[in-house]
């Protein structure tokens, strides 16, 4: 068991105690794509064919977000199928190509442009069956689920991933998009078991990001009784205690980043989250939010991002989403109308401007910090804070 001395050293900033956001920038969202089944046909798009049905980034766009944007971090999501093939299953067994192809775009960003990249396996848990995410598939280490890959397996394909990037103190690995619709105890050892994997694997100095139950909302962080993501993620230990808490937060009416109107206040809805993190001496990244350009929208997002920068609690941020293949269809936030995404250079169906030029332009844009650290691993404790020059 962890002691409480360890536990509020997990996350304790070794600088100033004023709020600080060290890391700011964008989730990359494309290498998801390309499984869609209308009858969640297993193996659908599987393996698919890079540049046509799916790609991880944009090196242009990169470019723009880190030389002209001044952000540092990025969040690149994959499938688990296409890195474990079905054939082989989850684990430690990689598809070569698939794999090569992710690593040149986590170089891309972290070796070339000197900025920070989150490993996101965009999978809500599942394995199996991604062709009608993120309801399809089987829950990992569901011992009722004969089809369900264990929490072994979970832990060594972690294990694997971890020690082929061990040595770039750059990359961070986020354990796990949204995990929905499972015991709570479930979501905790399958985490403990990829923490445990990773430290084991020689990668003991990466930050590691661990996801809440319940879509990892912050507004639902206490939310669920027993279940609550509260009453278990305090409980993850690592023994290079340099895990943060992973947390998505959408201003629509059900928190699911599809709506266009913005009615949920981010304050209020963090706050029990906010409250939890301080008791515990924990430190979060909100790795998805999002808003459109509707009235109020720029106001209300505008306070999201003023909250993370007044709560010491918050370390960095990735907003959704750009993406190369988003084309004018959005990812976030517009009542299924198509106004583009967060790609500089995107296009509403329109022929009009994009949210890249409605909401990260005016809105998000004047709230990247000035100065973010662009030296050293990434860290609960942060780094120097620089200028981009």
């Amino acid at each position: 068991m962890k002691s409480s001395a360890v536990l509020s050293a997990l996350a304790a900033l070794s600088g100033p105690a004023s709020a600080t956001i060290y890391y700011a920038g964008v989730a990359e969202s494309s290498g998801e794509f390309g499984v869609w089944s209308p009858t969640s046909t297993p193996g659908t798009g599987l393996p698919g064919r890079f540049g046509v049905d799916y790609q991880f980034i944009s090196q242009s766009a990169v470019d723009t977000h880190v030389d002209k944007n001044k952000v540092n971090l990025f969040r690149v999501a994959f499938l688990l199928e296409r890195m474990c093939p079905l054939a082989t299953g989850l684990g430690a067994t990689f598809n070569e190509t698939h794999f090569s192809l992710y690593k040149e775009a986590i170089d891309y960003i972290t070796v070339t442009k000197n900025a920070y990249a989150i490993l996101d396996p965009h999978n809500y848990m599942r394995y199996n069956n991604p062709s009608q995410q993120p309801m399809s598939g089987s829950v990992i280490g569901n011992s009722s689920d004969p089809t369900a890959a264990t929490t072994a397996q979970f832990g060594a394909f972690w294990g694997e991933l971890a020690r082929r990037f061990a040595n770039n103190s750059r990359v961070i690995f986020g354990l796990m998009n949204e995990p929905h619709d499972m015991p709570s105890s479930l979501l905790l050892t399958n985490l403990q078991a990829s923490v445990t994997a990773i430290r084991a694997s020689g990668a003991t100095s990466n930050l590691i990001l661990a996801p809440g139950n319940s879509w990892t909302g912050g507004h639902a962080w206490t939310q669920g009784g027993a279940d609550a993501s509260s009453q278990w993620l305090n409980k993850l230990q690592d023994p290079s205690n340099n895990t943060a808490i992973d947390i998505h937060e959408y201003l629509d009416a059900d928190y699911s980043g599809t709506h266009a109107a913005c009615t949920a206040d981010p304050a209020a809805n963090l706050a029990n989250a906010t409250a939890w993190l301080r008791a515990n001496n924990l430190k979060a990244f909100i790795t998805e939010f999002g808003a459109s350009n509707a009235t109020g929208c720029s106001t209300m997002l505008s306070s999201m991002l003023d909250y993370m920068a007044a709560n010491d609690e918050y370390i960095g941020w990735t907003a959704w989403a750009a993406g190369p293949f988003w084309g004018t269809a959005s990812p976030c936030c517009t009542d299924s109308k198509n106004w583009g995404s967060l790609e500089p250079g995107s296009k509403a169906a329109d022929g009009g401007p994009s949210l890249y030029d409605t909401v990260w332009t005016p809105v998000i844009q004047p709230k990247v910090p000035a100065k973010l650290q662009w030296t050293g691993g990434a860290s609960v404790h942060g780094g120097n804070l620089t200028a981009k020059v």
